[in-house]
């Protein structure tokens, strides 16, 4: 007689491609042995653990493919900049936080964002200075590829003073930002790094996560960070963390990986910076800073040498890519690796391309033929597209309307990973997936089907798993699910403007909960990770 433990999940309305009526789903030893209706779900397991779900959701959780743990934690037990609205309000926040920061702390604060306030005017360091007095202040960006730092801060650091990105009175942004921000990281105790890490893992499972792929590096958070994340990861009631270091295989970066335990040298492996900060790599200059074509850190030589490498050591390569001139870099890189390597062996390998904003159809179509994932950010248009956007001030509206394509990228055959880039933008992946479908350019949409599996299914593709059933409710699958309060569900019917919606159940397709702008999204009741538990509020 089997003593395996099996639960029944019963009542529900069960996201499952091979049973779109399905209102039970057993789950024996973390992974997932049958879906179908109650009363043969109650016959076949009656030694089951039965969880009524009284209609509740259950869908395969999500994977976010981008995140930095500890920078969102220390957002999420420290000071949120993302409300303020000009310079005197940053600067009332930051002063009321220094006040109450313990003697030898580095004030840490994140998510400003002055495109968005009602006067784009920044505070100056003296301005900061008389704020925070003797604490050392430290203040990202949105977009975390720039800060505003006090000048206490800076004296501890003297080579930023001459390094390229250094400003007197305005923020720091490519190396001179770089050298500050190893220094914070340095100044993070063990304890407040734990804190952060916890915190960041507890909410991703409040928000029906169950997989991050955390992008690490050398200047962004440390090995010691990595290290950290990984090993409370391996408990059972937290996310799975999947790590990616940010480090050139030449320079030190295999030895690394494989020493952390990394799945790829990718993620944040920086070929330019950001859109928001000005470094961005461009062909054109900014249309809001015309002497400036941004920042390019990695040519294409180098590019390729990174993938040969990777691919011949058995890693995932990747890179941040933003800014169109970025992207040309990267795929001449990537092209002349498939010289070396041949195009078999180069798409086997899984590579990937972080951000990926400012691509065109014949790249994209580059890309997909040598087997490249786009691991993107839905929540970057959301935040920063429009007329009026962010994009438009930099780029102007025309070079503006093409970024984060999608409907192109997909139907070039791209395949979609969705993330948040967290602390960039919230774990909140209904939203990612609403903001993709809802795109702020008509035509760069995808369906909220094809979303929903970029969030799922895109996730565990882009971390090397491709057995097919990942991601998915069917049996045989690893059991990460979440169960979701949620309206009734649409179907998306077959029409290019993915904005018609069916309720249909003879479409054969499962439903989704509704997207449309202004409508709640649904509220995360209970989390799973291969069968265990990890964030729960079913009663």
């Amino acid at each position: 007689m089997s003593t395996r433990k099996t639960t029944l999940l019963v009542g529900g309305r069960i996201h499952s491609p091979g049973s779109t009526d399905a209102t039970a789903m057993a789950i024996t030893e973390g992974t997932i042995t049958w879906i179908g209706q109650d009363k043969p779900g109650r016959a076949l397991h009656q030694d089951a653990e039965v969880i009524p779900l009284d209609g509740a959701f259950v869908a395969p959780a999500f994977v976010d493919a981008h995140v930095h743990a500890t920078a969102t934690g220390l957002h999420l037990t420290g000071l949120d900049l993302s409300t303020v609205t000009d310079a005197a309000s940053l600067l009332s926040a930051v002063a009321e936080a220094a006040a109450d920061t313990p003697p030898g702390e580095v004030l840490l604060a994140h998510g400003w964002d002055e495109s968005t306030w009602t006067s784009p005017r920044l505070p100056s360091r003296t301005e900061l200075d008389d704020a925070t007095g003797a604490v050392p202040v430290y203040l990202s960006r949105v977009d975390v590829h720039s800060a505003l730092v006090s000048t206490v801060l800076t004296a501890l650091v003297p080579q930023a003073a001459h390094s390229e990105g250094w400003s007197d009175q305005g923020p720091l942004t490519r190396d001179a930002h770089h050298h500050i921000r190893t220094a914070v990281r340095a100044a993070i105790t063990p304890a407040q790094r734990h804190r952060a890490q916890h915190a960041f893992l507890t909410t991703a499972a409040s928000a029906g996560i169950a997989t991050v792929h955390e992008c690490a590096g050398p200047t962004i958070s440390g090995e010691d960070d990595l290290r950290d994340l990984l090993a409370l990861a391996e408990g059972p009631t937290v996310p799975a963390v999947v790590g990616y270091w940010g480090q050139h295989a030449n320079h030190g970066g295999i030895d690394t990986a494989l020493r952390l335990g990394a799945t790829g040298l990718a993620g944040d492996l920086f070929a330019d910076g950001a859109l928001g900060s000005h470094t961005a790599a461009l062909h054109e200059p900014y249309t809001d800073r015309p002497g400036t074509t941004g920042a390019t850190y990695l040519d294409a030589e180098a590019i390729a040498e990174h993938v040969v490498a990777c691919t011949e050591t058995g890693l995932q390569a990747g890179f941040h890519v933003i800014g169109d001139a970025a992207v040309t870099e990267a795929v001449h890189g990537l092209r002349l690796a498939e010289k070396t390597l041949g195009t078999r062996a180069l798409a086997a390998a899984g590579h990937r391309l972080e951000h990926l904003e400012m691509v065109t159809t014949d790249q994209a179509e580059a890309l997909a033929s040598l087997g490249i994932t786009g691991s993107v950010q839905p929540q970057f248009d959301a935040a920063w597209g429009g007329e009026t956007g962010m994009y438009a001030t930099r780029l102007g509206a025309d070079r503006a309307a093409p970024l984060n394509p999608f409907a192109m990228l997909a139907a070039t055959g791209v395949v979609l990973a969705f993330g948040s880039d967290s602390p960039v933008t919230a774990l909140t992946p209904w939203a990612a997936v609403r903001a993709a479908v809802h795109h702020n350019t008509p035509g760069s949409g995808i369906s909220a089907r094809a979303a929903f599996n970029a969030h799922t299914r895109g996730g565990h593709r882009a971390a090397g798993i491709k057995d097919g059933t990942t991601g998915s409710l069917v049996p045989g699958a690893p059991a990460h699910y979440a169960i979701w309060d949620s309206a009734d569900l649409v179907v998306a019917t077959p029409d290019s403007r993915v904005q018609r919606w069916s309720t249909d159940p003879r479409a054969g397709i499962p439903g989704l909960p509704p997207l449309d702008p202004g409508t709640p999204l649904p509220h995360c009741l209970r989390t799973v990770r291969a069968g265990e538990v990890i964030h729960d509020q079913l009663r």
